[in-house]
């Protein structure tokens, strides 16, 4: 599809730095929403064409596209907007570990625990064997006959 070269670059920059793309199937939006000057339907065409010739991988649900960045589509995407090797996307990246709430350094203390506790479910009360109660041969045995073949019905 024609589209300007300057929408391009920027599609292309925005997949680069990202890493990942996504699209509403909407062909006839103004603009796409994380490119504020170009429209849905440039951004889809383009990513259909690095499609085609496996740069990046597409997958489609509940109307929207999803595109993601291959090893191939990335050494194009840094040939074609002239990037040194350094520069890598944001999928290719380590994620830096927040600052959250300090841990402590100790351990939690270990103490009796109450009648809820795992250890008070599996101790059986006043000496029963839970062990030997369950499972096969545990009940006691009783046959009362079929009416398979060759045997007559009572009456």
């Amino acid at each position: 599809m024609l589209m300007p070269k300057a929408n391009r670059v920027a599609i292309y920059e925005h997949l680069f730095k990202e890493g990942v793309m996504v699209a509403e199937r909407d062909l006839f939006m103004p603009k796409h929403p994380e490119l504020e000057k170009i429209p849905n339907l440039h951004v889809i065409k383009a990513l259909q064409s690095l499609k085609s010739r496996g740069y990046v991988e597409q997958n489609f649900a509940w109307r929207h596209y999803y595109w993601r960045l291959t090893n191939e589509g990335i050494q194009y995407l840094r040939d074609y907007l002239h990037l040194p090797a350094e520069i890598v996307p944001a999928t290719l990246k380590k994620p830096t570990r927040p600052e959250g709430r300090p841990r402590p350094l100790h351990s939690r203390p270990e103490g009796p625990r109450g009648e809820g506790s795992r250890d008070a479910y599996r101790r059986a009360p006043s000496g029963i064997d839970k062990t030997g109660d369950a499972g096969a041969g545990s009940a006691p045995m009783e046959f009362r006959g079929g009416f398979g073949r060759g045997t007559k019905r009572p009456q």
